[in-house]
């Protein structure tokens, strides 16, 4: 179950992010959409980065409760950020929090571009040529003009 919280006066539909879900074969993930503010202050109080952030994870770890769904965390996107972006790079809000989001998934997943081999990058392009993405943010940031 994906349980959206918009904090933003910006409207969003869920079924892209729902269909991410389902490929990964994923549950109850909580998805706050914000802005460029509460963003600076997650990424200052959890990274020690003095910068808003277009989208953050925070995995929920096992409580060792048996026979519970318990949920897989919590993804915070910057929605100003994504608009913003969808407006340069010239493709929907839809797309761009889709890219967010998988991208935070992955994370809560186990995945991390900044240690593994590679992994991270390989199944967010996986999920970016399935579901028809716009460039992944691990591309972005290399090359840093989009």
């Amino acid at each position: 179950m994906l349980t959206i919280f918009n904090e933003t006066q910006i409207t969003f539909e869920s079924v892209l992010l729902e269909k991410i879900m389902k490929f990964l074969k994923c549950k109850n993930i909580e998805l706050i959409l914000s802005d460029n503010e509460a963003l600076a202050k997650l990424n200052h109080e959890f990274l020690g980065k003095s910068s808003t952030t277009d989208v953050l994870s925070f995995p929920f770890d096992d409580m060792g409760i048996v026979g519970v769904e318990k949920e897989l965390g919590s993804i915070v996107i910057n929605l100003e950020m994504a608009k913003q972006t969808s407006l340069e790079m010239g493709h929907s809000l839809e797309a761009e929090v889709g890219l967010l989001f998988a991208h935070g998934l992955l994370h809560l997943l186990g995945y991390d571009h900044e240690s593994d081999s590679g992994e991270h990058r390989e199944k967010e392009g996986q999920i970016i040529e399935f579901f028809d993405l716009p460039k992944s943010l691990i591309e972005r940031s290399i090359n840093s003009s989009y």
